[in-house]
């Protein structure tokens, strides 16, 4: 799907506005008629009844608005918090298809009978999101699998709703200063592009696998692992892989008894992502809980490989640079020169040193403390900040990589709040190999596997 599309709008969009209008309509309705009964009751204000009948809403009309709701609930200072909490049910509560619809789409994909294609499928889906639903099968050699199957006719409905939401976007900037402001436009245009990238199950695969091949290119990372992808049972809407068993990172608690401390097992996961971004080009551009498991053997799991950004080489130099300073010599001018050779601080006549110093200022607090006591996030947002001080445009892939590291601030919070990102050498010891072998030596430490 192009952004050429998005601006299509004819008799089927129009009619599927109508429609959308009238659900969002009725179901706000019902939640005013219904809010005196339920004050009584609860004593919920008007405003949050009101937003749980605009999520039953989007729940009602599918996959496209259940994902916006999703992108509401993890924006709470983009979108108005009443709506943004109440849009927290649809990161979980998405319904599952139906077992006859989701095998259908398996047979047809992979020319078969579900009975001869597996030894064993279940039925009930192990979870279900809004592009896709996930069940758990046995292969005809037995090894444990699961399928990942996309919702039928998905392609044709969430393009028509997006084309919906464009026409809608607009008009609501056009005649509203609040979602101009927030770039309702721009909002659906990435959806736009992340469902285009969610819903190539071949492309995505190909991701995962990649991903996985490029885990232990430096002989270590033996503590991660990715799913490996089943290719024989693969599909244009139906991904099979190796089954994992453990839980999302947030269901472990500092201290849990476990396989491995938490602390190390964010600290091998920050480590592989980190390296996917610098030096490897495409990182996981998702992970949430759901896509970050402890699992049960003491590893780390990557999981769901829909969304993956790619850093610009410049860009992927810079933050090597960056952290070179931050964990082994403060030195930020590398930084700044490399920022200055690439025609990136045009827009100011400052010296490299004193653009370092700026970077320096910048970056110390973020990346020399731990996670309890600064937002690791910010290091994106200093970074976007000071490029627009310098007119430098920061790509989206960035944007993304900073939304990746707020995930990652979370995690740490509660599991490691005393863990430095900026300095633990560990995490860069394939980033920067001899500054951090010599390091290593100078303070006599040891690094863990």
């Amino acid at each position: 799907m192009e952004y050429s599309d998005l601006a299509h709008f004819g008799l089927t969009e129009l009619g599927r506005a109508v429609w959308i209008t009238v659900v969002l309509a009725t179901a706000a309705a019902i939640a005013v008629v219904r809010w005196p009964v339920s004050w009584l009751g609860k004593r919920r204000r008007f405003t949050v009844a009101l937003a749980e009948g605009m999520v039953k809403g989007f729940a009602a009309l599918g996959p496209t608005f259940v994902k916006l709701g999703q992108l509401m609930a993890s924006s709470p200072g983009v979108f108005p918090p009443v709506l943004a909490d109440a849009c927290l049910r649809l990161l979980d509560g998405v319904p599952s298809v139906p077992a006859h619809r989701a095998r259908r789409v398996v047979e047809r994909d992979l020319g078969g009978r579900i009975e001869d294609l597996f030894e064993s499928f279940d039925d009930v889906p192990l979870s279900a999101a809004s592009v896709a639903q996930v069940h758990a099968c046995v292969l005809p050699d037995g090894r444990d699998a699961v399928v990942k199957v996309q919702r039928p006719r998905i392609r044709r409905r969430m393009r028509v709703d997006l084309r919906v939401a464009f026409v809608g976007a607009s008009l609501l900037e056009r005649f509203f200063e609040f979602f101009r402001i927030a770039n309702a436009t721009v909002i659906v245009r990435e959806m736009n592009d992340l469902t285009a990238l969610e819903l190539n199950s071949a492309a995505e695969a190909l991701r995962q696998q990649n991903f996985r091949d490029n885990l232990h290119v430096f002989g270590d990372n033996v503590g991660v692992m990715v799913p490996e992808i089943y290719w024989s049972h693969c599909g244009p809407r139906v991904i099979c892989m190796e089954r994992v068993r453990g839980s999302p990172v947030d269901r472990i608690r500092q201290g849990a008894h476990s396989v491995v401390e938490p602390e190390l097992l964010l600290r091998r996961g920050v480590k592989v992502w980190l390296e996917a971004v610098v030096l490897h080009g495409p990182f996981h551009g998702d992970v949430h809980a759901g896509n970050l498991w402890a699992l049960d053997d003491g590893r780390v799991g990557f999981l769901d490989f829909g969304i993956v950004g790619e850093l610009p080489v410049e860009w992927r130099e810079v933050l090597q640079a960056m952290f070179r300073a931050s964990s082994i010599d403060g030195n930020y001018t590398d930084a700044a020169r490399r920022i200055r050779t690439l025609g990136l601080t045009s827009g100011t006549p400052l010296s490299d040193k004193f653009i370092g110093l700026q970077l320096r200022e910048l970056f110390e607090p973020v990346l020399r403390r731990g996670a309890a006591q600064v937002e690791l996030s910010t290091l994106i947002a200093s970074l976007v900040d000071t490029g627009k001080r310098w007119g430098i445009g920061a790509p989206e892939e960035l944007i993304l990589f900073g939304k990746q590291l707020g995930y990652f601030e979370r995690y740490s919070a509660a599991l490691a709040p005393d863990w430095v990102l900026g300095r633990d050498l560990f995490l860069f010891k394939n980033i920067l190999p001899d500054e951090v072998a010599h390091a290593v030596i100078a303070q006599d430490i040891a690094l863990p596997d």
